[in-house]
């Protein structure tokens, strides 16, 4: 029997995704990850955080089938830079310089500013999927971009890019995983007894003198969102140099995504917001993103990002807590190593080839940190 023709499929470049109907994007995704949402994608193109001059210029990849319907889509973006991607390749794109090409401007395929594990070709056909792939190689191949990268991949995803052929890099998250714990002191009895004195003296000089409020949904203020503006920007200054986010950004996530948020805010003594922590609510995962302080406080940091974190998962029965990119200090804390994925389509032959051999020498060196970081754990040790 002859093989029936695929189907019919239109495949084009976006100027956006907030010009997309949200029912018809968010039909290609099963909702659990917040931050390929409409909702999400769609904010920061409204409040500026990406477009006109922040290197970062919407181009969803889009799929429709015959009668114009969306089948799949990636949430893409044309690169003038490499700021806020946290997977590096800062290393390749001045080697391409060196050798006399323009890296920039990449196509990448990401949820910007945020390193979160989570699908990246939204799509319910593996067939589509995989055209939102070509569709990328061939955007780099007409334009004549340097590469396009795919960055904090779902694992279950990475087959298909693994088939495509594009170049797989692996780097290293913290992660708290719930195993059925009933409470915070439950987790604290699977730790080491020298961890698990030093996790309760550190919550307890955190909030020596302050007040925690947890909010979400309505009751998230004008006033609470002016206040996390302004930790945020503290943070972003001491880190990047200047925020990534707008101010209209944090208005617009308490219009439209108020019920996936809860926002913990520290007040001192005379009731003044002094740090605070936003975190976002996945299906079965906690993603902490932003922090934030006015005033040092010894353990506060850890206190609102990483043990209230624990908290709130264990209260509401979630899998897991993703505290944002890097950091081995989560390591004492109860949060694991955990692969994260990336992938990279490199037009160039010889470029490829280069950063091919760079990737196989990363892997080596970063499996040898997964091995060590797994061995130093401040879990008990089973027989």
């Amino acid at each position: 029997m002859a093989e029936a023709d695929p189907p019919a499929r239109a495949i084009s470049l976006g100027s956006g995704v907030a010009a997309i109907e949200a029912a018809a994007w968010d039909a290609l995704h099963d909702g659990s990850n917040p931050f390929v949402g409409h909702a999400f994608l769609a904010l920061l193109e409204d409040s500026g955080s990406v477009g006109a001059g922040t290197g970062w210029q919407a181009a969803p990849l889009l799929v429709e089938d015959a009668g114009g319907a969306l089948v799949a889509a990636a949430p893409a973006y044309l690169k003038s830079h490499s700021q806020g991607e946290y997977v590096f390749d800062h290393a390749w794109a001045d080697a391409w310089a060196r050798a006399g090409g323009d890296y920039y401007p990449k196509l990448q395929i990401a949820a910007p500013f945020t390193p979160v594990p989570g699908p990246r070709l939204l799509s319910n056909d593996k067939g589509d999927a995989l055209l939102l792939l070509r569709a990328a190689e061939a955007v780099v191949r007409q334009n004549q971009l340097s590469s396009a990268h795919a960055t904090f991949v779902a694992p279950e995803q990475m087959s298909l890019f693994e088939e495509a052929g594009w170049l797989i890099r692996r780097d290293i998250q913290f992660h708290f995983a719930n195993a059925g714990y009933r409470s915070f002191n439950d987790f604290l009895a699977t730790l080491t007894s020298a961890k698990r004195k030093q996790l309760r003296k550190e919550r307890l000089r955190a909030i020596e003198g302050l007040r925690i409020e947890e909010l979400t949904g309505d009751a998230i203020r004008p006033d609470h969102w002016d206040a996390m503006w302004l930790f945020y920007q503290d943070t972003g200054a001491r880190k990047w140099g200047h925020p990534y986010l707008t101010r209209e950004a944090f208005d617009l996530m308490g219009e439209r995504m108020a019920e996936q948020i809860i926002l913990l805010i520290a007040y001192d003594g005379e009731e003044r917001p002094v740090a605070g922590a936003l975190h976002f609510l996945g299906a079965d995962t906690l993603y902490g993103r932003y922090w934030g302080c006015q005033i040092d406080i010894p353990y506060l940091h850890f206190e609102l990002c990483y043990y209230r974190a624990i908290d709130i998962a264990i209260e509401r029965g979630l899998a897991r807590v993703e505290a944002g990119a890097q950091g081995g200090h989560k390591l004492a804390r109860g949060y694991g190593p955990v692969a994260t994925w990336s992938a990279h389509f490199i037009a160039d032959t010889g470029f490829r080839r280069a950063v091919a051999d760079y990737l196989e020498q990363e892997r080596q060196a970063e499996a040898v940190e997964m091995d060590w970081l797994e061995g130093h754990t401040p879990f008990k040790r089973k027989d």
